[in-house]
């Protein structure tokens, strides 16, 4: 694996991730309702920070 591609970059199922949001308002996360790095204004699934993590190990690669 080369260093510009990370294990969270190599193991995406989901596709492309949304842009970070430069700062308030943050869209909800639609499993707990808490604040997320993404703008209120992207259309899609958006996960905080912790149930981003809880997705990654649910579905992360094995090998």
């Amino acid at each position: 694996m080369s260093d510009d591609v990370t294990d969270r970059d190599y193991c995406l199922a989901g596709g492309e991730r949304p842009p970070k949001a430069d700062g308030p308002p943050y869209a909800a996360c639609v499993r707990c309702q808490e604040p997320t790095e993404y703008p209120e204004t992207y259309k899609g699934i958006t996960l905080c920070p912790v149930c981003e993590w809880r997705e990654a190990e649910r579905t992360a690669c094995s090998g």
